[in-house]
């Protein structure tokens, strides 16, 4: 029998034997996830602890850190998990049937259900900043996601039935310039600054509701939430299709 049998047999570097490995490694840092997040729920972002972790799954902390090997690269994890999982919930609203306005406001609806669903997570990634935490440029793509599939309807609709932002004063046009650059060229920057301050309003709406600021104010939460939605994509100049208007 040769050497090359035999490495293979004893599962040194064999192909099953990795992929046993990576089957194992990928179920060990998915119960990691899973316990940081119950801890996040728990206790906050700020006190997420790589030691305490350990401790809930069993595990000695010199073996949890050959997964993370320290609570900003686990924060991290999370953090891109979450992006992930609301900007997949965002696209895939996206691509529903209907005009620019219909689309813009299934997006909103999905974002928001989607914290609703995840409050803590949302929390971590739209809350308060994490002291002593500071997000690497791993974060950004995953963090621009629903942003851009609400650029993404505002391009068809500016290809298409059209937009009509608001104007811009003239000291405002060298930063929308530089935004329209920046974020959606092709764009016209004031629709592109009107995107922008229509996504910072989108999430200050979930947030109130995330966070109870509606609490004995706003009772059909639903109807009032597609109302606002709709609202602030036609502000931003995403107006209905004279088809849904008539």
């Amino acid at each position: 029998m040769n050497s090359e049998h035999r490495t293979g047999r004893s599962g040194g570097t064999g192909p099953a034997v990795r992929g046993a490995r990576e089957r194992a490694r990928g179920e060990i840092t998915a119960a990691i996830k899973v316990e940081a997040r119950r801890q996040l729920a728990a206790d906050g972002a700020a006190k997420l602890s790589l030691r305490a972790v350990a401790r809930e799954l069993g595990m000695v902390s010199s073996a949890l850190y050959r997964y993370f090997p320290s609570r900003d690269e686990l924060l991290t994890a999370l953090i891109v998990d979450a992006y992930d999982s609301v900007g997949a919930a965002a696209e895939k609203a996206a691509r529903a049937d209907g005009d620019p306005l219909t689309r813009w406001v299934a997006v909103c609806v999905a974002v928001r259900a989607w914290a609703l669903g995840h409050p803590h997570e949302y929390a971590l990634i739209y809350g308060s900043p994490v002291p002593g935490y500071a997000a690497p440029q791993t974060t950004v793509a995953p963090a621009s996601r629903v942003g851009l599939a609400l650029v993404g309807i505002a391009r068809d609709a500016h290809l298409g039935p059209g937009t009509a932002p608001p104007g811009l004063p003239e000291e405002m046009r060298p930063e929308a310039g530089r935004m329209a650059a920046d974020l959606a060229p092709g764009l016209p920057p004031e629709l592109v600054a009107s995107l922008v301050a229509a996504w910072s309003q989108l999430f200050g709406l979930i947030s109130f509701e995330v966070f109870g600021q509606f609490h004995r104010i706003v009772e059909d939460r639903d109807a009032f939430f597609a109302h606002a939605a709709a609202r602030i994509g036609r502000e931003a100049g995403i107006a209905p299709s004279a088809e849904s208007r008539g």
